[in-house]
């Protein structure tokens, strides 16, 4: 690109003080810098664009691969629904399928309040202000006094 240098700054700065003058080169040098700073937002717009387009362009690509995916899902799905469907159609034959009994179990099962109790979640103990501990008339009053 260009290769500008200290000393090639400065024998541009003498000739621009001795072309347009000391009373003009201020504002000059300022509308230059207005215009470098409008060329650079131009370009970063662009390269911002540019990035955006192919941003959406891999979002496309992607929803696409997402939206075949879910169409080879839901075709699999529905040939198991159409399989099933016809298994389930044809004559049932009740000798076949004969299940054993369940066994009976001797006696059932004691239920335990304790056991009950310790399966509740201990923050949701707590945020239903159940009581923790056990204290006593005496040991209540004496927490609450100063």
């Amino acid at each position: 690109m260009l290769d500008l240098g200290l000393d090639k700054l400065a024998l541009i700065g003498a000739v621009a003080l001795i072309v347009i003058g000391p009373e003009k080169l201020p504002k000059v040098a300022r509308t230059v810098g207005h215009m470098m700073g409008k060329a650079r937002r131009y370009v970063a717009d662009v390269k911002a664009e540019v990035n955006r387009s192919i941003e959406m362009e891999e979002l496309a690509k992607a929803r696409k691969q997402f939206e075949d995916a879910a169409h080879e899902v839901g075709s699999t799905v529905q040939g198991s629904f159409n399989e099933a469907a016809q298994t389930l159609s044809e004559p049932f034959d009740a000798d076949a399928w004969n299940p054993a009994p369940a066994p009976a179990s001797p006696t059932p099962p004691k239920k335990n309040w304790r056991l009950k109790r310790s399966r509740t979640p201990q923050w949701f103990k707590q945020t239903a202000g159940v009581r923790q501990h056990v204290q006593s008339g005496a040991a209540r009053v004496k927490r609450h006094r100063r």
